[in-house]
């Protein structure tokens, strides 16, 4: 197994503690997403879904406890690539709902937008390790 490394964010939230940010890309562009070890799956933001899959949406009624965000509107929707670092997943089925509310607290103590929060069903798919001493999440194909 090739282990993959990417570099981590530190941030501090001030009284909320630590959290990590791995850079990802999707739909060809960087963005930052939240490292969740407590999240079961990962998820997306709603508007940066709608903006590029918009005809494949699928509006989900089931209730999700996939992350402590909280969320009214489920959205299913394909990803046609997810990169984190240099492993690739193709047709990533996601599930995206508003973050901006997370956006909001990040961007209030000067930290960049967060457009997704990557949780177990990668991370345990990869195998994932989390080194905090090097900033680092190796993930193995």
């Amino acid at each position: 197994m090739k282990a993959i490394s990417v570099p981590l964010k530190l941030i501090n939230l001030q009284d909320d503690g630590f959290h990590l940010l791995v850079e990802v890309v999707v739909f060809k562009e960087k963005y930052f997403a939240v490292l969740d070890t407590g999240a079961s799956r990962s998820v997306f933001d709603k508007s940066l879904i709608e903006k590029h899959v918009s005809g494949t949406l699928q509006v989900s009624d089931e209730i999700n406890a996939a992350t402590l965000f909280t969320t009214t509107t489920t959205i299913q929707a394909t990803i046609p690539q997810l990169k984190i670092g240099a492993l690739k997943i193709n047709n990533y089925e996601t599930v995206a709902f508003d973050l901006q509310s997370v956006t909001d607290t990040y961007q209030q103590f000067g930290h960049p937008p967060i457009m997704g929060i990557i949780g177990g069903d990668i991370l345990m798919q990869y195998k994932a390790i989390i080194d905090y001493n090097k900033l680092q999440l190796r993930l193995y194909r």
